[in-house]
């Protein structure tokens, strides 16, 4: 009994001078970058590098007794006792003493890295997620920073994306966006947020919103038809037609069978008449003299919805047959947007002069209000003189009208210049100002 008490005796006396290592710290703590260590005195280098030891090691209390020697104008007097602060589980603390060290020290990684991490202590993941950002932005390599910082933007993606789902699935369509947005900030190409974004704007009628998610999605390699569709249908419904055309071409090109991309542009094709003339209609801006056949092209293109929606009389017209632009002048003739001659000829080869195009605008603007599109005279006509065009001329009504409305314009010597041929560039330009003013 007397030898079993003697060696309990000396195990508790031998225990007593055992010393117990801390446990290792449950924090990621980054060792001070050399840059900014390198240019501390030596002292002080050497106590940064004591007290990062110290906290690496889970020892607070000695860390901040080497950290109050470095004062408060060290860039890591604050970063240091954030640290400790972060050991300690002093969370308030730890956040004050970390943000003040971002503040002064912005460039600091380690600062960052632990506002990163407090902030995933305390939930707050987008905060967190920020912050390991910070030091990507500086050091693209750092494997700490960047795990957590895409294991945050996978988290919060499926989060976001889930709400933004069950939000469109109950019709709410505010918070659907809102969540499809955060969604985007951690994925920013990610497809199926900017689908669903592209989707509700186009339900609103929010043709610049969605196509600018429709262009994020169909711009991935490589592009899938049904986004391709969709971008292109979507540029339909906002009347971008040349731009839906090529949408249209490009999804035939990947997909030659897609019966509804095939089906759409063979309409829009007829719609533009793109098959009948792509040559010739491309040639007009080219154009020193503009022909009553060019007018009438470039009319029934650039006002296709007004021309087409108008129900045309029917016209007689004798010398049109071999006319590359004849459909369009069946159309602009029986809608009485350009005159028909007594004789039933149309004369499309016979240049436009300014006169004529005048008329051509007045007659166009009257058939914009009776479809109930107003264009609004920019000034009255009775302040309009002008000194080439008396009132008995042919085309006066029509000049002091198209001038009215600031379409044509006078030059500095108050002339029209009725009787001189108007260009393609001219003409094109001239209803380029009036479709302006009806948008």
């Amino acid at each position: 009994m007397r030898k079993a008490a003697v060696a309990v005796l000396v195990l508790f006396a031998g225990g007593a001078c055992v010393t117990v290592a801390p446990l290792p710290p449950s924090l990621y703590i980054e060792s001070p970058t050399a840059s900014f260590t390198s240019a501390l005195p030596l002292d002080a280098r050497i106590a940064v590098e004591d007290a990062w030891r110290f906290l690496k090691q889970g020892r607070p209390d000695k860390a901040e007794k080497v950290i109050l020697t470095l004062g408060e104008s060290s860039p890591f007097y604050y970063a240091g006792l954030g640290y400790i602060s972060l050991l300690q589980n002093d969370l308030a603390a730890a956040e004050g003493y970390l943000q003040k060290a971002a503040q002064d020290y912005p460039e600091l990684g380690v600062v960052h890295i632990g506002l990163g991490q407090l902030y995933r202590k305390t939930g707050q993941d987008d905060f967190a997620h920020d912050a390991f950002l910070e030091v990507l932005k500086r050091d693209p390599e750092n494997a700490f920073a960047r795990r957590e910082a895409d294991n945050i933007a996978a988290l919060m993606t499926d989060t976001y994306l889930a709400e933004g789902r069950s939000a469109s699935a109950v019709g709410s369509a505010e918070k659907a966006k809102e969540a499809f947005l955060k969604a985007l900030h951690y994925a920013p190409r990610l497809e199926e947020a900017h689908l669903a974004l592209a989707r509700l704007y186009r339900k609103e009628k929010d043709f610049s919103g969605a196509l600018f998610h429709l262009r994020t999605a169909s711009g991935n390699a490589p592009e899938r038809p049904a986004v391709l569709l969709e971008y292109a249908q979507t540029l339909e419904e906002a009347k971008q037609f040349g731009p839906a055309m090529e949408a249209y071409e490009r999804l035939l090109a990947l997909d030659p069978q897609n019966k509804a991309g095939r089906e759409r542009a063979a309409a829009l094709k007829a719609k533009l008449g793109v098959v009948e003339l792509p040559s010739q209609y491309g040639e007009i801006p080219a154009r020193q003299a503009l022909t009553r056949e060019d007018l009438a092209a470039v009319l029934a293109v650039k006002f296709r919805d007004v021309v087409d929606d108008n129900p045309p009389k029917s016209r007689i017209l004798v010398d049109i047959t071999t006319s590359w632009a004849s459909r369009f002048i069946v159309k602009v003739a029986a809608l009485d947007l350009m005159e028909v001659y007594a004789n039933h000829t149309f004369e499309p080869k016979k240049p436009v002069s300014r006169g004529e195009m005048a008329e051509t605008i007045v007659r166009l603007i009257g058939l914009l209000g009776r479809r109930g599109i107003k264009v609004i005279a920019q000034i009255p006509p009775e302040r309009i003189q002008v000194s080439d065009v008396p009132p008995e001329h042919l085309y006066s009504r029509a000049i002091l009208q198209a001038v009215s409305y600031q379409v044509m314009d006078l030059g500095p010597d108050r002339t029209f210049r009725p009787d001189q041929i108007v260009s393609g560039t001219e003409a094109l330009r001239i209803f380029d100002l009036l479709l302006s003013l009806i948008r």
